[in-house]
């Protein structure tokens, strides 16, 4: 019986260019999410000038940008960082899954991981435990997310 293949992504960030796409609305938590990103990625090797950040203006507006950067060839893995916030009408529903299902499409078209770090949460208070308060900085995990993922398509 032959050996099973198995292959890990690391977290070693080191040389790979990363573009982080950050809608602005909810920008109070979504700055948070962009430096828990960034830091993440410098802890685990990633050069600052090896990071690009282009901010827009809400989660429905990070698929084309993230388009444009996945298509220059310039960038090894993307992240898309943002915060929607359940509210009384449909809208929450409609925003949070057109940007999940292109945010993916773009990551499957190019072939390059796009972390997805955008916050849906039922209030605000939830949003702010996950953009670094007591349940982490899902900024930081959808980089790292990101760099593993590279890591691993380098081995395939």
């Amino acid at each position: 019986m032959s050996e099973v293949s198995i292959h890990r992504g690391g977290l070693d960030a080191t040389g790979l260019r990363v573009g982080i796409v950050a809608a602005r609305f909810n920008e109070a938590v979504v700055a948070h999410l962009v430096d828990g990103a960034v830091e993440a990625l410098v802890r685990h090797g990633a050069q600052r000038s090896d990071l690009t950040v282009v901010w827009v203006p809400g989660a429905f507006d990070l698929p084309v940008v993230l388009e444009r950067l996945a298509g220059s060839g310039r960038y090894d893995a993307l992240v898309a960082l943002g915060c929607v916030v359940r509210g009384a009408t449909p809208h929450f529903d409609y925003v949070a899954g057109a940007a999940a299902s292109a945010c993916s499409e773009v990551a499957r078209t190019h072939g390059r991981p796009v972390g997805f770090g955008v916050l849906t949460t039922d209030s605000w208070d939830q949003a702010v435990e996950r953009s670094g308060g007591k349940l982490g900085n899902k900024g930081a995990d959808a980089a790292l997310a990101a760099v593993e993922t590279v890591r691993v398509l380098h081995q395939l």
